[in-house]
């Protein structure tokens, strides 16, 4: 029987259609701003992708917190319950957890042409895998080892309060804290906070206000200047909160980096202080240092994590 999986996010929504076998078909995005809530972004995408037979059972991410019924996005205006939207579009069952649970699933069942390695030693087996991604906002997740299987830890990790490395950091940090009360690990490691960083960088050099937004930093940012160094400082703190997210979570078998934005840049990335920073932990240096990390360059990988849950929806 055909599934249905989709990952919801605060600017995007992908859905797929997933076979017996767990392999997916007729990907397509669609803009969340573009319909009212999730019933009719899955009506308008069922009328495109034509499935043989309509899916009777569902698996979706959701970029927010998953604790009940209602499903409220962070980064989005939608806002849905479970139960009456698995009865709206006539299935038998609709499964719903936080979109990082999904990448965090999929995490141990990429293959090496779905990543590309950046550092580290050989993943330890039966330890957990850690996912972490900048996009909308900042994902979060860990996959842990149950017997043969794996059960994703949900939580909002990217809401942990933002630490400085350096004085520079401290420096930007603290201005932000003035103005804004708290400064979580998302409000700068984000296409929002990439763009955040890029004015307040402009600011503290004393040049003139310049709206860019994310992608055009990212373009930018091809040549010396404020977009280069925001665009650096977002992957050399990602490092330091990758590597906080390893320590924590003992993520001994390893850490993928997901989302829209370090794929986006992956030479840059490559070069960056991202991985010094994910050993810079004192003492515990050398523990980091064997922990390997990856740059997911799969398309949908919450797709892979979700395709495994359509079979086991009840």
């Amino acid at each position: 029987m055909v599934g249905l999986i989709a990952d919801i996010g605060g600017t995007n929504v992908r859905f797929a259609l997933c076979a017996p076998d767990g392999r997916t078909h007729d990907p397509i995005t669609l803009t969340c701003a573009d319909f009212d809530g999730l019933a009719a972004a899955v009506r308008a995408y069922l009328e495109r992708a034509r499935p043989a037979t309509p899916p009777r059972r569902a698996a979706m991410a959701a970029a927010c917190p998953v604790d009940g019924d209602v499903v409220d996005l962070t980064n989005s205006a939608w806002r849905f319950s479970i139960a009456e939207t698995r009865d709206a579009l006539g299935l038998d069952s609709l499964r719903v957890i936080n979109d990082f649970a999904a990448n965090a699933l999929a995490a141990p069942y990429l293959g090496s042409d779905d990543k590309v390695r950046i550092g580290g030693g050989a993943p330890r087996p039966g330890w957990p895998v850690a996912a972490i991604g900048p996009g909308t906002g900042l994902g979060v997740g860990t996959a842990i080892p149950v017997g043969d299987d794996w059960i994703a830890l949900s939580g909002e990790g990217g809401h942990v309060t933002l630490a400085a490395a350096d004085d520079r950091e401290s420096d930007l940090i603290d201005g932000l804290r003035r103005r804004l009360g708290h400064v979580s690990a998302e409000r700068l490691l984000s296409g929002g906070g990439l763009e955040l960083l890029y004015r307040t960088i402009r600011e503290r050099d004393g040049r003139p206000p310049d709206p860019l937004d994310a992608a055009a930093i990212g373009a930018a940012a091809a040549r010396p200047g404020p977009a280069a160094e925001a665009l650096e400082t977002l992957f050399a703190m990602l490092g330091t909160v990758a590597g906080n997210l390893a320590l924590t979570t003992g993520a001994r078998g390893g850490v993928c980096v997901m989302g829209g934005i370090v794929p986006r840049h992956l030479d840059r990335f490559t070069g960056s202080a991202f991985r010094a920073r994910f050993e810079a932990k004192g003492r515990f240096s050398a523990y980091l240092a064997d922990i390997p990390t990856w740059v997911v360059t799969h398309p949908h990988p919450a797709f892979v994590g979700l395709s495994r849950l359509v079979a086991t929806s009840t």
